[in-house]
């Protein structure tokens, strides 16, 4: 479980300190799926780089598995970052002059891995992907959606428990966003990770079982969804235009 108890966090631009986080408190079971949303500037990227490790709360506490992140050395907080937690990100980060398989072993270069297992690992999670068969294709080769599911593989390449995506689909069309939240699905439900993504959309924040809202840096809404939607299906009409990049106490003039 991870869990933060009135974490805030506070940075300096200048003279001027800007609160990201306001006593934020946020469980998330082993197993769970859920999605963050708000508006931009929210706290939203703030949280993730937290529950991430990369980042540190200005106050509060934030606990893994029961045990408070401030205690632990940074080769521990290391250790965590490389293989409890994989990462996904909008911009899919990956080395323009590797292949896609290449791009994916990188990560096991700090775990010590041998080589030959390094290549065996990294097919598998191409192979979940559904890329297996583009394993020595290089990125300006691949779909922006081919591009994003070499980074999910080299996410999970080290088999963490966690999967923290910060607007997984933001850069894709529908097409391949269904694809990556088919994958996220499937992780979530065959192999029971935890799974917690940043998202603007609506649609793409109900294919989970929980969602929670950030407005000025403080949790405004903790929903459970009743029936998540299913990879795959079309989008409701009423989920058509709909955002959460707007803060909703703000009102349109008359």
């Amino acid at each position: 479980m991870i869990e933060t108890q009135d974490v805030s966090k506070t940075y300096r631009l200048g003279d001027t300190k800007v609160r990201a986080l306001r006593k934020v408190n946020l469980k998330i079971e082993d197993g769970e799926m859920l999605a963050i949303i708000g508006p931009s500037g929210s706290g939203k990227s703030t949280l993730m780089s937290i529950l991430g490790c990369l980042d540190v709360p200005s106050k509060g506490v934030y606990l893994i598995d029961g045990k408070p992140v401030e205690t632990l050395s940074e080769n521990q907080l290391a250790a965590i970052r490389r293989n409890k937690i994989g990462f996904v990100f909008q911009q899919f980060n990956l080395l323009p002059r590797t292949t896609a398989i290449e791009n994916v072993m990188l990560p096991m270069y700090y775990s010590g891995v041998k080589p030959k297992v390094r290549r065996q690992n990294a097919m598998e999670a191409l192979a979940i992907v559904g890329l297996a068969d583009r394993a020595n294709s290089h990125p300006n080769q691949l779909s922006g959606g081919e591009q994003q599911r070499v980074a999910i593989a080299r996410a999970l390449v080290n088999k963490p428990t966690i999967m923290l995506a910060d607007e997984p689909t933001g850069n894709l069309d529908t097409r391949r966003g269904d694809e990556v939240m088919q994958i996220f699905q499937k992780l979530n439900r065959e192999q029971g990770q935890t799974v917690v993504y940043v998202t603007h959309d609506p649609f793409i924040a109900r294919h989970t079982n929980r969602i929670i809202q950030l407005v000025d840096g403080r949790i405004v809404s903790d929903e459970a969804v009743a029936q998540p939607i299913e990879a795959g299906m079309p989008r409701p009409d009423d989920l058509l235009v709909k955002s959460w990049d707007k803060n909703p106490d703000d009102e349109e003039d008359a």
